[in-house]
């Protein structure tokens, strides 16, 4: 399935006891519902608190065979109208959202100083500076490829890699806006908004672009700059082979 949702009001996509303010525990109850047994949803990746998804993909395994427009259209009809399901497709018995996926489109939408947006302040931030895009494309140049992003999460686990590929990071620039596209293999938790509120402090000048080498070098979260605000930010495309 391929679900859209506005996270302004939810606590992040995964399902947490006792609270239904999650996107995963609003599908999956509505699923459970229609069904009328327990279902599961997987995730391809999970979302903070206050972050949108234009095209968020899950899987579910379910006990029979259903007609998919149908199935879509019960889901969307008892679903919030801030959580909609775009597309329901029969999947093979081993595909798996999260694991099949080979890389992920984050896009970070950046409102522009005295460029006041009533209708899109809960989908970007507002800077209250100007920003230098050059400064930030130069810095963006050092982040592609292979490194680890260690000094760019929260949280990170001592058991598993924190090394991750960086494919491309777009910055383009409208009339009010601002837009930073990354594209990778995978993103640790608060990556992108690390990454963001660090281009940011570059773009204002309060560091220089060439001190992205020296927090990859480091992995030092310190060093690394502010966790951009989350909704600014969308998880755009889930990519598969």
């Amino acid at each position: 399935m391929k679900i859209q949702y506005d996270g302004t009001r939810y606590k992040g996509w995964q399902r947490q006891k006792g609270s239904t303010d999650t996107i995963q525990g609003r599908v999956e109850a509505v699923l459970s519902r229609t069904m009328g047994y327990p279902v599961e949803f997987v995730g391809a990746g999970r979302t903070d608190a206050g972050v949108h998804a234009y095209e968020q993909v899950a899987n579910v395994h379910l006990n029979e065979s259903y007609e998919t427009g149908w199935l879509q259209s019960k889901m969307n009809e008892y679903l919030p109208e801030d959580i909609r399901i775009m597309e329901v497709k029969e999947a093979g018995e081993r595909f798996h959202s999260r694991l099949n996926a080979i890389g992920k489109v984050y896009e970070y939408r950046l409102l522009k100083r005295d460029c006041q947006d009533v209708f899109h302040r809960r989908y970007a931030w507002h800077m209250d500076k100007e920003l230098d895009v050059e400064k930030m494309k130069l810095a963006a140049e050092q982040l592609i490829g292979q490194h680890d992003f260690k000094g760019f999460c929260t949280k990170a686990s001592k058991k598993k890699s924190t090394v991750r590929r960086m494919d491309a990071i777009e910055i383009r620039e409208e009339e009010k806006d601002i837009f930073i596209r990354f594209t990778g293999n995978g993103f640790l938790y608060n990556m992108v908004r690390i990454l963001t509120g660090t281009l940011v402090e570059i773009g204002t000048g309060e560091r220089e672009a060439d001190s992205i080498p020296e927090i990859l070098l480091s992995g030092d979260r310190q060093q690394a700059g502010q966790t951009a605000p989350a909704q600014g930010l969308m998880l755009r495309k889930v990519l598969y082979d």
